[in-house]
């Protein structure tokens, strides 16, 4: 597995991180934990040994399991990478909110929420689900409309000079937010959305991170496994599994896509890969990425994944490919 330095901070991050989100069972049709934490296992074995969390997901959970998957590991094995700012158990209301379901069907308001006392509340609260003294990467997970950015990101670099936190980010914030975050706190990433059909980071939030040094971990390369080729039409979605109702898995989005996919199938057959190895190969050589945030509910997935570097893409595969990206015309 290939180690990238993050930014500027003392992390070495595995090109290929595990999303936890899906194991957490929320907005996923719910999850099967003894495979989770099986999956989990198995790709540390094959030095994926990042690991990408939240508190939300699950409401605690995905937290609970990921420190049940990497008890058996020294602490300093592993990089545990987990976010706060969307808060599932605040009374009061806040700018921006919004309404959800738990895994027993009960009503849930999520809350954006990055205050610097909710900041210190929920690292203790994260710290004591994944049963560890130190987080390796806190990230704020969304933009908190009622909070300044400054008031944040001072609460994380409090977190860091009291050694609860080695490395601050953030997720899903724009340049403006990014220029306000670096004056308060050195930065050491930005987790923006990026795939071969969401490429709007490239415009403006890439070269920024590469200009100031901070690394970029894309989240859903794999769009939400829509770029695996394994969704088709009549595939059927789980529960409250949230893709049901995105666009891109709809109608002319999803067949526009599919015969993308198609028409790269070749290549990743000539390197003897799946498809999703070969998107999983492009997004991390792409310019400012140090590395993806990609998800796994088996072992045999997390295999997939953490083998998606064995083979190296020649220049003119990658231009095919690119050549490709331009004729995708998508709805959104």
């Amino acid at each position: 597995m290939i180690h990238r330095k993050l930014g500027n901070s003392e992390l070495e991050v595995p090109v290929i991180t595990f999303g936890a989100w899906a194991i957490g069972g929320w907005m996923w049709g719910g999850t099967d934990e003894e495979q989770a934490i099986t999956a989990i296992r198995r790709a540390v074995e094959l030095g994926v040994n990042a690991i990408d969390t939240a508190a939300v997901y699950g409401f605690g959970r995905s937290e609970e399991i990921v420190a049940k998957a990497v008890e058996p590991y020294r602490r300093d094995e592993i990089l545990i990478f987990t976010k706060f700012g969307l808060r599932w158990d605040l009374d009061e209301h806040v700018e921006k909110q919004w309404a959800s379901k738990n895994a027993d069907g009960k009503a849930v308001t999520v809350k954006h929420c990055a205050r610097a006392d909710s900041i210190v509340y929920e690292c203790e609260q994260s710290l004591r689900r994944l049963k560890t003294d130190y987080i390796d990467l806190y990230q704020q997970h969304w933009p908190d409309p009622g909070t300044p950015v400054a008031e944040s990101m001072g609460a994380l670099d409090k977190l860091l000079q009291q050694g609860k936190i080695r490395a601050a980010g953030v997720s899903n914030f724009n340049v403006e937010m990014l220029e306000e975050a670096v004056n308060a706190v050195d930065l050491a990433s930005l987790q923006p959305p990026y795939s071969m059909v969401l490429r709007d980071a490239e415009q403006a939030e890439l070269p920024w991170c590469i200009e100031h040094d901070v690394g970029v971990i894309a989240y859903s390369p794999l769009q939400r496994g829509l770029l695996t080729g394994k969704i088709t039409e009549d595939y059927q979605f789980n529960g409250d599994d949230h893709r049901a109702g995105d666009p891109l898995f709809k109608g002319e989005n999803l067949r526009e896509v599919n015969a993308f996919l198609d028409e790269i199938r070749p290549i990743a057959e000539a390197y003897d890969a799946t498809l999703a190895q070969l998107v999983i190969n492009w997004t991390v050589h792409r310019p400012g990425v140090t590395g993806a945030l990609v998800g796994a509910r088996s072992p045999r997935q997390a295999e997939e994944n953490a083998r998606a570097l064995d083979f190296t893409l020649t220049d003119e595969d990658t231009a095919r490919i690119n050549e490709k990206l331009e004729g995708l015309k998508l709805n959104r």
